[in-house]
Parts: structure tokens; C-alpha cells; sequence
């Protein structure tokens, strides 16, 4: 009996991402992935590139396009579609998700001839409420992991084939793509491989289903000269087209030869790595404990991971609730979205779609091995899109200057001041600090931030340990050792506050500081109120003309008055970024420690952003400092600066003392 190979790759670069690191990724994968293919015509698989990366692809390489076109028009590649910068679909809006499907099968089809039967789910996330945007945008299946299924109670031996769902009477393809599969493509070798699929045609087997990163097969540690040097890639093909018992079909033709294995119901879940991720340390830890056990239980078994799906972990929006950070741009994306939509249809534009639908691209809002939010090119090209197009709708329809909602759900309202150059959002959370500081004029966030907290792989790392060498073999990403060199245990401290701008504490005469974190709202303006050590500081906030002015009045305190803000500056420590004083004087960069003694002005100049964030205040001690990250990626960990720390401190006279303090954005501080 032999075997129907259904073999799928995926491939997508994050929107924002560097040029030199796309064009690395092309050179080390995409490309001798293609040519590999294309001299085995007779070996079909379904291919989903993102929308964003298509687009590059035709701007940069246009012979490599061409080549997909060839390999297309002969019926070697399948065509899958999604959504056209790579949302989590169940993240976005039902009218979104049609869009985002719609725009990118609409490319497909003008580049390939093909409107797409079949489409990626962006990381897997399966949700039921997808069901209904994929099948009337003309999708018939999707691929989902066999752990989706395990959930359900399905043994593996019945996973060969593709099951039914169903949403409001909408119906849906699935196919389970085998974590087996997954773990021995490329990192077995490449006969062991062949002979695995062999031996589960011997055991009846109709089909063996694989999709997963075409990145596995050229830019994860080790493994372009694995697959390519060595060639796994080749040997691996011709094995498969010299069995007897294995032959290769695209999904489209499986699915028009095969009858639906049932009818089917999945839980929301997403792969078995990413239900760990998605949880708070804690119980990430207690469920990396479980799977352990379970899996060291389950070595003498043939039942591959099926056991483990009684150990749900959690699921991707965790990550929401997990990182405020990505939970105020999530926030904010949905009323961009919201506003949007109701603009009279003439008032839309594609670009405007456009700039929409890049905000929506999936790898900022969450972290495991692959995700970028630790990664602040990442956020900041989801925040360049957002405040550009808000941009656009308040030139359309103007907003008021002050509103206060709690957007982000966190049960603290937020209070919005808006110009048509700033933006400045204060969370009244007791710390009456600003979560954003927005400029529309260069379309950057100052307040991007991100704060260090606790994470699980933090008990794997091995602190100032030099990277591995020699030849120890290839392993997946996923099972690599993680080895943290220059990295020491201060940086792994979880913040104690936000890493917000204006957080404030009273320095004592005995220089002990002390939290000024019991701000109240003094009702209908961004104006608050704490006591402090028998006294009280006032704290208001005015947004005119592109300026910010943060004003304090403090009354009978003595010691110091501190305040801290964490400013996101796109060139982070590199060459780019720079402090200058008022006298013109360029101290250091932003990777770099500074100490003054007094100054009144602070300017954060940023080559990068073709721009500065100029600081005026009253004479005062500053201090500035980076705030870095550690953070896990497919290549081990890494140390990530993500804003810089600036510090002002003035004297405090017990009669009472007045601080302001000015921000603004300029776009030439020389």
C-alpha cells in the first residue's frame, strides 16, 4: 500500500524586519530551496509565502518570482492562501479577516494563476470563529497540528486523511500535520526519514501531512549546510521519488481523490510549544514539569504526543493578557480598525487597508522562540503603521482633544491627549505615568517600551557560557541548548513598575527612595494628586501644539523630587543615537551611561528617526542609562536594549516647589 506525501512549507518575514536580514534569509533559504525544487518536477508540495514577503520578493528578486510562476503553471506547487501580512486571524475583526484573506488570494491568483483552496493558519492558532471569513473568501482547508486533534480524543492512526467542521452552518476542511513529521523533517536524517514514511505506509497509513517553516531548511543554527552542504534536501527528494511506497500529491488533489474522515469539533489551541509560551512563568514551569514527566513516561509508546494533549496548557491570546505591551497595541489596533470602518466608503482607500493590515502582522504581539515582541523593530513598524494611518482618519475626521476610557480592559481608564502633531496617553493606575508618547510627524512611539519580567527559560540559562562549537550534529531549534554569554543576573530582575515616562519617586535625605504610586485623578482632566510622606505632589499633563508639559506642584516635602522616563528610540545602542546637551556637546550615545551634575535641556537625537526628542526642564541632576532585555531566540538568547532610562531630580524646598518639565519632537535639533 503506498502513501500519499502531502509536504507544505511556509514562509514569511515579519513586517518591519531588516532589509539585510531578509535578503540574508533569501540567499541562505528561499532561494536553494526553490532551485533544489525546481530540478524535481514530479515532486509536489504546497507552498504559502505572506503577502509582505511576496511583495518584497517581486521587488527584489524577480527571477526567483519567476521561477515559482514556472513551478506553478506545471502543477508542481499548491498555492495556500491567509491573511496578507500574516495576522493571528482570530485576533483581527471578522471584516478584517476577509480582507486580509480576500488581498492576499487576489495576489496569489494575479501572480499564479491560482485563487487558493487551501490556507495557513499564522502559527496555528485555531479558534472556531475563523470558519465563516475562510470558507466565503473560497477557502476549503486549512492545516492545523494533530495535536488539535489529540485534544479531541483522536488516536494518531486515524489522522491520515483531512475531517469536517462546521460554524453557523459553514463548513471547513482540516487536515492534522504530524508533530512526528515535524521534529524528523530536517533534523533526522534524510534516509531515516524516507524509511519512517515507508513504515507507516507498511502500517496502513493513507497519507503523512507536513507543513511547517521553510525557514528549517536554511536559517535556523546549522541547518544550510545541513540541508543544502550535505544535501538532505536532495537525498531526502530522491529517496521519496525512489520508494515504491511513497508517492507526492499536492493537497488539492488529495482532497479532490478523498472522501472527509468525519465530522469534527477542535478546542482553541495552537501547537504543543507554543500552549508552554503563552503562559506566565509559574505555570509554565509547573506545565514544562508535567510534559517532562509525560514524555519520559511515553518513550516506549508509539503514540507520539498523543498522550500529551490531556496537558492543554494555554492558549495564544494569553499572550494579551501576559504583555500589557502587546495588549495596548492589540487595543489600539481594534479602534483604528473600528474607525476605519466607519468612514464613508468613499473617504477608504487601499493604502489605508494597507496600513491597517501591516498593524495587524502577527509577530509583535507575542514571544516564544520565533515571536518579536522582545524585538523593538518589531513594535515599532506595528506603531508606524498605526499612527500613520491615525494620522489620516483624524485629517478625515478630527478627534477631541481629551477623552478617558479604559481601552486596554485592565481596569484603569486611560486619559488621551491629542494634537494634530502629539499624542499623549497617562494610565491612571496609581503611577499617572504615560504608556504612549506618540509623534505624528515622524509616526514613532516614545513610550514603546518594554518591561524586564520573569520568564521561564530563564532556569535553562547558563550565564556567561561561551557558545558551543565543533560538530555535536543538527538539532531543531526547539531542543537546542541555551547558553547566555555577557549576560549577567541583574539583567533577568523583573521590573518592580512600568517602564512608562514620568514614574516618579521621593528621594529622602538619607537617599532612600520611595514610590510616589498613589496618583488619583482630580476629576475631568489628566491631573492628579498623591500624598507622599505627609505631603502631597501635584501632577497635571497638557498636550498643545506638538508639545508636552508635565507640570508638578509639590507641597511640604523635603529631599528630592525623581522623575524616570523610558524613551524608545529606534537606533537603540547603535551608532545612530546620541544625547546632546544644550551647549551643543554630544556626551555619549544611548547605549551609553551619563551623569550630569545640572542641565536644564536633554536632547535624545536619533539619526534613525531623522529626528529628536528635545527634554527642557528646570536645572537638575540627570542621569541616563540603557534598559535592556534578555530574551530566548532559535539561535540561543540575546541581550536587547529597548529604551533609554533617562533620571531628572531637583531639590525639594518644604514650602513648596514647582517643576515643569517640556517634551516635544524636532525634527532638526542642530
Amino acid at each position: 500500500m503506498t502513501i500519499d506525501l502531502l509536504f507544505g512549507v511556509h514562509a514569511h518575514q515579519p513586517v518591519g524586519n531588516f532589509p539585510d536580514v531578509i535578503e540574508r534569509a533569501h540567499q541562505r533559504c528561499y532561494r536553494p530551496f526553490l532551485l533544489t525544487l525546481e530540478r524535481y518536477p514530479g515532486f509536489r508540495f504546497g507552498m504559502h509565502m505572506s503577502g509582505w514577503l511576496l511583495d518584497w520578493l517581486s521587488d527584489n528578486h524577480p527571477q526567483d518570482l519567476a521561477r515559482l510562476q514556472a513551478m506553478s503553471a506545471r502543477g508542481q506547487i499548491e498555492w495556500f492562501g491567509s491573511g496578507d501580512c500574516e495576522p493571528v486571524l482570530s485576533a483581527i475583526p471578522e471584516r478584517d479577516r476577509r480582507a486580509q484573506l480576500a488581498t492576499l488570494s487576489a495576489k496569489i491568483e494575479r501572480l499564479f494563476g491560482q485563487w487558493p483552496r487551501g490556507a495557513w493558519l499564522t502559527e496555528r492558532v485555531w479558534e472556531s470563529s475563523v470558519v465563516t471569513a475562510l470558507h466565503d473568501t473560497g477557502i476549503e482547508y486549512v492545516a492545523v497540528d494533530d495535536y488539535h486533534f489529540f485534544c479531541t480524543g483522536q488516536p494518531p492512526d486515524r489522522l491520515d486523511g483531512f475531517w469536517t467542521t462546521e460554524e453557523d452552518g459553514h463548513t471547513l476542511d482540516l487536515y492534522p500535520v504530524s508533530e512526528e513529521a515535524r521534529y524528523r523533517f530536517p533534523f533526522s536524517e534524510a534516509d531515516a526519514a524516507v524509511a519512517w514514511l515507508e513504515k507507516l505506509a507498511g502500517e496502513g497509513r493513507r497519507a503523512a501531512i507536513y507543513f511547517d517553516d521553510i525557514e528549517k531548511f536554511g536559517i535556523w543554527p546549522d541547518t544550510h549546510d545541513w540541508v543544502y552542504g550535505k544535501r538532505w534536501l536532495e537525498r531526502f527528494i530522491e529517496g521519496v521519488q525512489a520508494s515504491p511506497l511513497i508517492r507526492t500529491v499536492t493537497f488539492a488533489g488529495h482532497h479532490d481523490a478523498n472522501a472527509t474522515q468525519g465530522v469534527i469539533y477542535l478546542p482553541t489551541a495552537s501547537y504543543r510549544e507554543m500552549n508552554e509560551w503563552t503562559l506566565p512563568a509559574p505555570a509554565a514551569r509547573a506545565y514544562r514539569r508535567l510534559v517532562e514527566r509525560e514524555s519520559a513516561a511515553a518513550l516506549s509508546t508509539d503514540r507520539h504526543g498523543a498522550d500529551l494533549a490531556w496537558l492543554r496548557g494555554g492558549i495564544w491570546r494569553n499572550f494579551l493578557s501576559r504583555y500589557p505591551e502587546a495588549n495596548w497595541m492589540h487595543k489600539r489596533m481594534l479602534r483604528l480598525s473600528a474607525r476605519l470602518a466607519a468612514l464613508p466608503e468613499a473617504s477608504r482607500t487601499s493604502t489605508q487597508q494597507l496600513w491597517l493590515h501591516r498593524a495587524q502582522a502577527n509577530d509583535a504581539y507575542w514571544h516564544g522562540l520565533f515571536g518579536g515582541l522582545y524585538l523593538p523593530h518589531l513594535r515599532r513598524a506595528v506603531w508606524h503603521n498605526l499612527l500613520t494611518l491615525e494620522r489620516e482618519l483624524d485629517r478625515l475626521l478630527p478627534r477631541t482633544a481629551l477623552s478617558c476610557s479604559d481601552l486596554d480592559l485592565d481596569g484603569h481608564p486611560e486619559w488621551m491627549l491629542y494634537d494634530a502633531a502629539l499624542q499623549a496617553v497617562v494610565r491612571d493606575d496609581g503611577d499617572a505615568a504615560l504608556i504612549e508618547l506618540s509623534s505624528y510627524r515622524c509616526a514613532h512611539n516614545f513610550g514603546d517600551t518594554l518591561r524586564r519580567r520573569d520568564e521561564a527559560y530563564y532556569d535553562t540559562l547558563q550565564l556567561d557560557a561561551p557558545a558551543p562549537s565543533g560538530d555535536s550534529g543538527i538539532v531543531s531549534a526547539h531542543d537546542r541548548a541555551v547558553t547566555a554569554e555577557g549576560i549577567t543576573p541583574e539583567d533577568l530582575i523583573p521590573d518592580a513598575r512600568p517602564r512608562s515616562l514620568f514614574i516618579d519617586h521621593r528621594i529622602a535625605s538619607d537617599g532612600t527612595r520611595h514610590a510616589v504610586d498613589a496618583y488619583r485623578n482630580n476629576g475631568g482632566t489628566a491631573s492628579f494628586s498623591a500624598t507622599c510622606d505627609g505631603g502631597m505632589v501635584h501632577k497635571s499633563f497638557s498636550v498643545d501644539d506638538g508639545c508636552l508639559a508635565v507640570h508638578y506642584r509639590i507641597e511640604r516635602l523635603s529631599g528630592q523630587l525623581e522623575t524616570t522616563l523610558n524613551v524608545a528610540m529606534p537606533s537603540c545602542d547603535g551608532y545612530a543615537g546620541r544625547y546632546l546637551l544644550a551647549d551643543g556637546s554630544m556626551p555619549c550615545g544611548f547605549g551609553q551611561t551619563l551623569s550630569l551634575a545640572e542641565a536644564c535641556r536633554l536632547t535624545l537625537d536619533d539619526r534613525i528617526l531623522g529626528g529628536a526628542l528635545q527634554l527642557d526642564f528646570p536645572p537638575a541632576a540627570v542621569d541616563a542609562r540603557p534598559c535592556c532585555t534578555v530574551s530566548r531566540c532559535e539561535t540561543g538568547i540575546e541581550k536587547i536594549m529597548q529604551s533609554a532610562e533617562v533620571r531628572l531630580r531637583w531639590p525639594l524646598d518644604p514650602a513648596g516647589s514647582v517643576v515643569t518639565v517640556t517634551v516635544r519632537y524636532v525634527a532638526d535639533p542642530h
